[in-house]
């Protein structure tokens, strides 16, 4: 039985760099020289697409190389279960997870990895105030720890104050792991939408070019955030922001859907000559500039010839056009007497239309209309959140970008929740499936602070620590219970289940070199002691890339709890004691119910190393599992 280590693959994120290394070896193998890339080797196999000048265009800052070597280096943490804040934990498909959100998108990288349709994020803005970052990054579990107040340190936080030399490299340095490890999580049809305002609208964009493309851009959006004017020291009131659109990939297959049509649109089309097909809309058949061969004359129903105005001519060519009159596509008026148009008809059109790339807050909100929206599901008469996104912008972005009924959509700057929100009015509109997976920092809320003083109060009043993930949860529990009410045929999915971001269960090795005989006692014990069964089974489930919403089933064996999670793909028993007595009763049990599941691929079995009376009661137990055909038996 082979023991689960601190150092093992199994305890850690998913290792980025080894799954380049295997993609690149099973494209270039002749690259590859002992283990190793040959640079020189590579640079041939790629022949003229490799870049070679020292000056070449790009978005450069300090420390780039040091924040894509951040997204490269796995999280030794754990997402640990918080039944108890949740609603609905056994039945729903949808997540919240309190935690640094560079660490959480690391620890879901083995189990979502290319699932994700669509990602929307609206990060902070950096305006000089409310950008907060730490300065160490030596251990980012520990550092998130401290910053959050769960554990006590020293930790020095700064405010990205616009009198700092390093104000849009500190942000970017935020940003730019973040972004690298969000792609790996899409579909290959998949598609993110960032917020963004003028201040970082040129680095980000150059930035997605980068992780994502330049190929892979697909829009700008201009979003009309509000209507009135904003008494500020700017000379003109700023009343947009952005929001920047890019695929996974090049060319992938429809990674925005069409929106839909509305009786306003449908209402152009009308049918004067009651025309079998249907309604139609008359199309100018000329275009403007001159071509060749384009201002032939037409003649009309009427006898009358039409040529295109000056400096233009007609949109096909001669023949096409006579085809098209003998098939009564070309309308010249009522009398005949016309300029001829091509007639659109509405039962040929696509299912929707396109959307622009303005959007005006007629059609989606501006914030105005969020507040209003959190401060009716709060009962408040001052919003909690500040500049809070409406539950219409997000649904028109999930009309682009998660059309698909069962579509995963991702948020790690959750903030008030609106993502998740709009999530569930969506599918109680479409009868949709969608699941949604949010993050979000426990950022502690200060009262003294002017700016976070209501969000601080109101957690006051709920009676929950001054965070503002409490304020996301609340917000995601007082609007399921809204979307139930506005739709009591609704039977979807308005629950969530909270994680939270941690250290590992298994501990490290860490010696005491004062005191090795002290430290070798402390490791008998292989799990943190303060651990639950189900903290370290959730652990299991990231490690070895198993949705943390998959079915998990209990069964007593011989007194001790067995858990079975995805139908047999992994089975755990993690009781505190196993004697020799009870290895073959607990054997036999684990075996006759993973026959009865039939697993169709291999099966992981876990136990707590530390639970067998001694090394024979540990072997016994996983020669009977092998015997049996189950092989891969592991301990912790």
């Amino acid at each position: 039985m082979q023991k689960i280590e601190a150092s093992d693959p199994e305890t850690r994120s998913a290792d980025i760099v080894a799954g380049n290394i295997d993609t690149l070896k099973a494209l270039f193998p002749e690259a590859f020289t002992e283990g190793k890339v040959d640079f020189e080797v590579l640079k041939q196999l790629l022949g003229g697409a490799v870049e070679e000048r020292e000056e070449k265009y790009g978005l450069n800052w300090h420390g780039k190389r040091r924040a894509r070597q951040l997204a490269l280096t796995p999280s030794n943490g754990t997402l640990r279960p918080c039944k108890e804040e949740s609603v609905d934990w056994d039945s729903t498909q949808n997540l919240m997870i309190e935690g640094d959100n560079l660490e959480v998108l690391k620890l879901l990288q083995k189990s979502y990895a290319g699932k994700v349709k669509l990602i929307y994020i609206d990060p902070p803005y950096n305006t000089g105030k409310d950008f907060v970052y730490p300065d160490n990054f030596q251990d980012n579990i520990k550092n998130y720890l401290e910053l959050t107040g769960q554990v006590e340190g020293g930790q020095k936080v700064s405010s990205n104050t616009e009198a700092s030399g390093r104000f849009h490299t500190d942000w970017l340095n935020m940003m730019y792991p973040r972004l690298k490890l969000a792609r790996n999580l899409l579909r290959e049809d998949g598609v993110i939408f960032i917020s963004i305002d003028d201040c970082e609208i040129q680095n980000l964009r150059a930035t997605c070019d980068e992780v994502f493309g330049e190929e892979s851009f697909i829009a700008q959006v201009v979003w009309e955030k509000m209507y009135t004017t904003k008494n500020d020291a700017s000379k003109i009131s700023a009343s947009h922001d952005y929001i920047l659109v890019y695929g996974k990939q090049e060319g992938a297959n429809s990674p925005v859907s069409l929106l839909p049509r509305n009786e306003a649109m449908d209402a152009r089309y009308t049918n004067p000559d009651s025309d079998p097909r249907g309604p139609w809309k008359p199309i100018p058949l000329y275009a403007d500039g001159e071509r060749k061969n384009g201002r032939y004359p037409i003649s009309g129903s009427t006898g009358l010839i039409f040529y295109p105005p000056s400096s233009a001519h007609w949109r096909y060519i001669e023949n096409d056009v006579q085809s098209l009159i003998a098939d009564n596509r070309i309308w010249f008026g009522r009398n005949g007497d016309s300029q001829p148009n091509l007639k659109r008809f509405l039962s040929e059109l696509k299912d929707g239309v396109k959307a622009k790339t303005l959007w005006p807050h007629k059609e989606v909100g501006s914030n105005d209309t969020a507040s209003r929206e959190i401060k009716l599901l709060f009962e408040c008469s001052d919003s909690p959140f500040s500049f809070p996104k409406p539950t219409t912008l997000l649904s028109r972005i999930i009309e682009l970008g998660a059309k698909d009924n069962d579509a995963l959509v991702l948020d790690f700057f959750a903030g008030s929740g609106t993502t998740g929100h709009t999530v569930m009015v969506q599918n109680a509109t479409d009868g949709g499936n969608r699941r949604y997976i949010l993050v979000q920092l426990p950022e502690p809320l200060d009262p003294e602070n002017k700016d976070q003083k209501t969000a601080a109060d109101f957690c006051d009043q709920l009676g929950k620590s001054r965070t503002i993930a409490e304020l996301t949860k609340e917000r995601l529990r007082r609007a399921a219970a809204k979307v139930k009410a506005d739709n009591p045929m609704f039977a979807g999915d308005t629950g969530f289940r909270v994680f939270k971001l941690d250290n590992s269960n298994i501990r490290a090795w860490n010696p005491n070199p004062d005191n090795l005989e002290e430290t070798l006692f402390a490791h008998q014990e292989h799990l943190l002691e303060s651990r639950t069964e189900a903290d370290v089974l959730y652990e299991l489930l990231l490690k070895l890339g198993l949705d943390l919403c998959v079915p998990i089933e209990r069964r007593v064996i011989t007194g001790k709890d067995v858990y079975v999670v995805g139908g047999g793909v992994l089975m755990a028993c993690l009781a505190t004691s196993i004697t020799r007595d009870q290895v073959e009763l607990l054997a036999q049990g684990v075996i006759a119910w993973h026959k009865e599941l039939a697993p169709a691929g291999d099966t992981t079995c876990v136990f707590r190393d530390s639970a067998f009376a001694d090394d024979v009661a540990k072997t016994n137990l996983a020669a009977i599992l092998e015997q049996h055909g189950i092989q891969n038996v592991r301990s912790l």
